[in-house]
């Protein structure tokens, strides 16, 4: 089923490079999770979480067995990539009070909510918690806002998703959806990156959300509220949803298509990344995406290259330079994905650059 998927999405569409679509769709996973937990609150209904397990395995001790020198060079690779390991920071500058940085994942997994040593306290401690958008606090009033912006969510002019696959591929995608319990009929009209993320959300996380449960920035922020606390926001959901319309309406198809032939691989991609998450391996979480589906790959990094600039490059810029108020006055918790972290224009190397000290806390 897996090669036969993948053999379809690739006539979808040749000047795309198989496997670069999943590569930045894994990437911009969190900032997906993150709108479809707001756009799709409503249409979750109450279950048992207890019912459902995770079930993901970690792909990195299976790619140690079977392929040893290509785990050498996404490890060699990661090792390369500044600030790659950690995801708690302590930002500092003369005459202002410390701040912190804490790299998160949007999920509600208990392990990622437990929060590294220090952070819980820190987080308690601070004078203003800063998320990536603060409308999240509030489902119904952020998906309101979403919907002011309907050309961002939803296709307008009469068109579905249908009219944009052949019947092949619109047969795999219905198969796929029923088998993570949504019809094609209900989201038909939803543009392809916001499908794309409730698909590849693993059950355990579906039901959690449908209990109740917060993801980790949420937490920290309701946190932060019932302690009287200032929770303020570095972008809103428009902006984030305006850089994913930004890239082009077939890169999402075909991200959307290579996510449904993964199937069951995904719930292992998403447990890979997280114990990567937890070890603070936050560099080698772009080298395992790349080892993992190389298998689909032709080697041509374009196309990640332009999503790269327009989800996380541009966007860390614009966050560094809005988290300078509340550095400035200090005390602050600051709270963002944690792959906005690592790299040369990731956050931390940015507020360097603007003149703070920056150190993992516990070095």
């Amino acid at each position: 089923m897996l090669d036969r998927s993948l053999q379809s999405i690739r006539s979808f569409s040749r000047h795309l490079t198989p496997g670069d679509a999943t590569l930045w769709f894994l990437a911009a996973f969190h900032t997906l999770v993150l709108l479809s937990f707001i756009l799709i609150a409503a249409s979750l209904t109450p279950a048992n979480a207890s019912e459902t397990s995770c079930t993901g395995r970690n792909l990195l001790l299976e790619l140690k067995q079977a392929d040893p020198a290509l785990l050498a060079e996404a490890e060699t690779e990661a090792s390369a990539i500044p600030n790659g390991r950690g995801i708690f920071w302590k930002v500092e500058k003369d005459g202002v009070e410390p701040s912190y940085l804490l790299g998160t994942m949007h999920v509600t997994d208990p392990r990622v909510l437990r929060k590294p040593t220090g952070a819980r306290e820190a987080a308690a401690a601070a004078d203003v918690i800063v998320i990536e958008s603060d409308e999240i606090l509030d489902e119904r009033k952020a998906a309101a806002a979403l919907l002011m912006h309907p050309e961002l969510t939803m296709f307008s002019g009469g068109e579905r998703i249908n009219d944009f696959l052949s019947e092949e591929q619109v047969g795999i995608l219905e198969e796929g959806l029923k088998e993570r319990g949504l019809s094609l009929l209900a989201v038909s009209r939803m543009k392809p990156w916001l499908i794309a993320s409730f698909v590849a959300l693993p059950a355990c996380e579906l039901e959690r959300k449908a209990n109740g449960a917060s993801f980790l920035d949420k937490q920290i922020a309701e946190d932060a509220l019932k302690a009287g606390k200032e929770v303020a926001g570095l972008e809103t959901l428009v902006e984030q949803l305006q850089a994913m319309a930004a890239l082009p309406l077939e890169f999402h198809f075909q991200a959307l298509l290579e996510t449904i032939a993964l199937g069951e691989k995904m719930d292992d991609v998403m447990e890979t990344m997280t114990e990567l998450y937890l070890a603070g391996e936050i560099g080698m979480t772009m080298p395992m995406l790349r080892a993992v589906t190389k298998e689909y790959a032709s080697g041509d990094d374009n196309g990640y290259a332009a999503f790269e600039k327009r989800i996380i490059t541009d966007r860390n810029i614009l966050m560094a330079e809005r988290s300078l108020q509340h550095l400035e006055a200090g005390n602050a918790f600051i709270a963002v994905g944690a792959l906005h972290l690592p790299g040369e224009q990731g956050l931390v190397e940015l507020l360097r650059q603007k003149g703070y000290k920056v150190t993992l806390v516990g070095e």
